[in-house]
């Protein structure tokens, strides 16, 4: 019985034991429990400060983009720097500081401006830090620019064989017939694209007419966008031929050379066929006269014209920036206060290696409704006009008369574009970082 009694008392030893160890693993784990969740709670916190830190930071840089917009001209220099609380008013849940630094003007296009945007937000111990690179806003950036895509109240069509590879922008609607192709953003004023087959319109719920009108959209197409409005005159272009340019009167031909000279003739200057280096900064204008141009060019250089700028045939750059491992910076600039006409007599497959820009009508093709088709009209940089200027005809799926289109951006207008093209009076954002 006496070793009974020691067994019994000896299990329960055992149960007893395996108990606190029990009760120590599972306060263990609560520990362990509890520590983790306060670190997760803290990580979570420290999170949370961050983010808002970020959003406060990211406050800044509008605010710096609001005080860049209304100060009329491109601010210069040291700019001082602009704090704020937030909110402005009452108990303050953090502050921002940003500070602008003006980068000057790239590759020489004396009317752009670049600057570094740093906004530095803070929430209490919390420090967080985003950068903006911004650039004065220029027309260059857009392969495709309208104010209207009508022709003297006509509509004039994408079709089929027409191709854009960069961004587009009108401040009306785009007509659409066949299957086009857009590999860049589209952003049209109007809420509505028309289409060729029945007439309809289409708004941005259903972005094709098939199976007779299909488009082929690349990107983001934007209906409704804010318009902006065309300068009527290259005014930075005017004012820089006579300030380091080159500033011609009445009719002329300027022919450009690969060699990075050009031959120029003038009546007014007794020129035939002179040769001469391009104007030191760039800018070439011709008042009270027409302008022929042509030719392959070694540099950087905008012309215009306060009448017509007439293309004899290809124009195109020395060195092509297409090429792999290229560092070409070859960039031409063709602005005329009224049209830029492709000659009757200029080659079948013609090219235009330029950012072509018409103020106050269009881009064309003299006597587009006659000749026959004329292969294809490939123009890398962009067209920026008033009217929609047509370069050719078409009946059904074939092309009766002038140019199929293929047109390809050139992506170093963005942050690079020709001397002196006129500005938005806005801001594009180049990068981010924080």
């Amino acid at each position: 019985m006496r070793s009974l009694v020691k067994i019994v008392h000896s299990k329960k030893g055992a149960a007893l034991i395996a108990t606190y160890l029990a009760i120590a693993i599972l306060l263990a784990f609560g520990s362990y429990v509890i520590e983790v969740s306060n670190s997760q709670n803290s990580a979570a916190n420290t999170f949370k400060r961050q983010a808002q830190a970020v959003s406060i930071a990211e406050a800044g840089l509008d605010r710096a983009l609001l005080w860049l917009r209304t100060q009329g001209t491109p601010p210069t220099g040291t700019i001082a720097p602009i704090s704020q609380n937030i909110p402005p008013t009452g108990t303050a849940l953090g502050s921002f500081t940003v500070t602008l630094t003006d980068l000057g003007s790239p590759g020489g296009s004396a009317s752009i401006r670049r600057y570094r945007v740093r906004s530095v937000g803070t929430i209490g111990s919390t420090v967080q830090t985003v950068t903006n690179y911004l650039q004065t806003d220029n027309y260059a950036r857009y392969i495709w620019f309208t104010d209207t895509e009508s022709y003297q109240g006509t509509n004039v069509w994408f079709w089929d064989q027409d191709h854009l590879n960069g961004p587009t922008h009108t401040n009306g609607h785009f007509n659409i017939k066949g299957d086009p192709v857009f590999d860049g953003e589209v952003r049209s004023v109007d809420n509505y694209i028309r289409y060729y087959n029945n007439g309809s319109n289409i708004n941005s719920s259903n972005l094709s007419n098939p199976p007779y009108d299909v488009p082929v959209f690349g990107d983001t197409v934007t209906l409704g966008s804010d318009s902006i409005n065309m300068p009527t005159q290259a005014l930075n272009l005017r004012a820089a031929s006579t300030n380091g340019g080159l500033r011609l009167t009445g009719n002329s031909t300027v022919v450009l050379n690969a060699n990075g000279t050009m031959n120029v003739t003038n009546a007014a200057r007794g020129w035939t066929n002179y040769n001469m280096a391009l104007p030191g900064n760039g800018a070439l204008f011709v008042r009270d006269g027409n302008l022929n141009l042509s030719g392959t060019l070694s540099g950087r250089l905008t012309v215009g014209s306060s009448r017509d700028i007439i293309i004899t045939n290809n124009i195109l750059y020395a060195n092509d920036p297409r090429l792999p491992g290229s560092t070409s910076t070859d960039t031409l600039g063709i602005i005329a206060e009224s049209d830029v006409i492709i000659d009757e007599d200029a080659p079948d497959d013609l090219e235009i290696d330029a950012s072509i820009m018409t103020l106050n009508t269009s881009f064309m093709l003299e006597e587009w409704w006659t000749n026959g088709a004329r292969g294809t009209l490939s123009v890398f940089g962009g067209i920026i006009q008033k009217q929609r200027g047509p370069v050719g005809t078409f009946s059904g799926t074939t092309k009766v008369s002038g140019y199929s289109k293929d047109y390809n951006y050139d992506v170093r207008l963005l942050s690079s574009p020709p001397p002196f093209v006129p500005t938005t009076d806005d801001y594009i954002t180049l990068s981010w970082e924080n």
